[in-house]
């Protein structure tokens, strides 16, 4: 398969709790922003869906509940959710 667009694609995950801000260093070149809501968000680049598969594997993996997955625009448009919020229940 040709991939049609090489660079990678921004995007911003809301999982529900904070998260240590040591687990950064697992989730390589994406920012974590504690909220005062008592969320953390990571954003920045997946270089394509297995990478963010990957990272929702990882979330899963630490019984996080994943609250949204949105790939934010190259500029200006509006955002893509691929999810919204799930109430309650952890990534299977």
């Amino acid at each position: 398969m040709t991939c049609l667009n090489p660079s990678p694609m921004q995007y911003r995950i809301r999982i529900r709790g904070h998260l240590d801000p040591a687990w950064t260093v697992w989730f390589d070149d994406l920012t974590l922003t504690q909220n005062d809501d008592g969320t953390t968000e990571l954003v920045g680049p997946l270089s394509d869906q297995s990478a963010l598969y990957g990272l929702l594997a990882r979330l899963r993996d630490l019984g996080a509940t994943l609250l949204l997955v949105e790939q934010l625009p190259a500029s200006g448009a509006e955002p893509v959710r691929a999810m919204s919020t799930i109430l309650n229940s952890p990534i299977s």
